[in-house]
């Protein structure tokens, strides 16, 4: 470079490049965002969505803040195996295992959707040694909305 030329940096690299000169390289990143707050939840609400193709459970605190998840895809199933009950098994494990690493003793469990897996799930967490409070069924009627796809001949 000439003298009196910039050397232009943008991304992370202006964040590890030092304001000064002096040769000293110092490395601060600083998080986007807020400071994670880490506190223990007694109990909770797991979210069971079983559709056609997936199943994904997320427990919540009861506010709704996102404590853990899984899915079936996140458990290494891929394609039509995705939409078993087995699937739904070691998902709703998987989630019970990161809940219970939060201090989750306790869910109230909201299904949702016509899949496989609704009661395999439902029987994995309990399984898992959450004890569950109540089951409530969130899967949402159309009071005549949309047509329905139309039935397979298989």
């Amino acid at each position: 470079m000439a003298a009196g030329e910039e050397k232009k940096i943008s991304g992370e690299a202006a964040a590890r490049e030092p304001a000064d000169s002096s040769g000293q390289k110092s490395e601060t990143r600083s998080h986007a965002g807020r400071d994670r707050v880490t506190r223990s939840v007694m109990w909770g609400v797991a979210h069971i969505k079983a559709t056609f193709n997936n199943t994904v459970v997320s427990i919540t605190d009861p506010r709704g803040n996102v404590l853990a998840w899984s899915s079936a895809g996140r458990c290494g199933f891929k394609g039509a195996r995705k939409s078993t009950a087995y699937a739904a098994n070691l998902v709703a494990q998987d989630a019970a295992r990161q809940a219970a690493g939060k201090g989750i003793r306790e869910v109230e469990v909201r299904v949702q959707g016509p899949g496989a897996g609704r009661e395999s799930a439902i029987r994995a967490l309990q399984a898992a040694g959450l004890t569950i409070r109540a089951i409530k069924d969130v899967t949402p009627i159309p009071h005549n909305g949309c047509r329905p796809p139309k039935r397979r001949r298989v």
